[in-house]
């Protein structure tokens, strides 16, 4: 299983709290939260990680030459910000794998990657993303489906009483991804996700496992007294 990890963000709305550190460094329980994404691949058996890194990427690679890791890591530089798209494509190129899952370097949704792929492979599908069922929630979108998992729409975020959410986690078909030919700087979201959705090509894998993004300061706080339960 060959993984994608976009890990080139700023982390602007944390800088009040971790400093000029890459968000995925973000410090939890003295640890880094790309530590415990390192904990839980390992688990699903990953044989190599791509990070895709750009903000501090030093920090970064300082830290992962002391790592003592069970799969092989390989990082991939952006030259400068090219967006969520831009530094997928980037990374993209380096894979291997037919089929590669990729992750965000500031969530951790603890889906079963196995299952997710086996619903990739069965549908045939061009993306199959992990959905994560919410409650009373205006931080994130919603992804509509029918009854089959085929996804018909995304939604912008608004405040709602309950809906199925992006839980960040993809399983995306390589060749398929990079003959969209997508601008250099893009965004993953709008530029891929959005607007070729209406083609029928993907689907989701509903999923109850653990799931936080870290990306403002309450939710990086929480993070800080689950994982100590999580991560002994």
């Amino acid at each position: 299983m060959e993984v994608i990890i976009l890990a080139g963000g700023l982390g602007t709305r944390l800088q009040g709290v971790i400093g000029d550190y890459p968000k995925c460094m973000a410090p939890v329980n003295g640890k880094p939260f790309l530590a415990y994404i390192f904990d839980y691949l390992a688990q699903q058996h990953c044989v190599r990680i791509i990070l895709s890194l750009g903000y501090r990427h030093e920090v970064v690679e300082e830290w992962l030459a002391k790592q003592d890791l069970p799969f092989v890591v390989d990082c991939v530089i952006e030259p400068e910000p090219m967006g969520t798209g831009g530094g997928l494509q980037l990374a993209m190129r380096q894979a291997a794998a037919d089929n590669v899952v990729v992750l965000n370097g500031d969530t951790m949704f603890m889906a079963d990657l196995k299952a997710q792929m086996d619903c990739h492979l069965q549908y045939h599908s061009c993306l199959t993303l992990s959905l994560k069922k919410m409650q009373d929630f205006d931080r994130y979108g919603v992804v509509n489906t029918n009854d089959a998992g085929l996804i018909t729409s995304f939604e912008e975020k608004k405040h709602r009483d309950s809906g199925m959410i992006n839980g960040g986690v993809y399983i995306i078909n390589t060749k398929a991804f990079l003959l969209k030919h997508l601008p250099v700087k893009c965004s993953f979201e709008k530029d891929y996700l959005e607007r070729f959705v209406k083609e029928g090509k993907f689907y989701g894998c509903p999923s109850d496992a653990y799931f936080i993004d870290i990306g403002i300061p309450t939710d990086y706080a929480q993070a800080q007294t689950d994982f100590k339960t999580m991560f002994p």
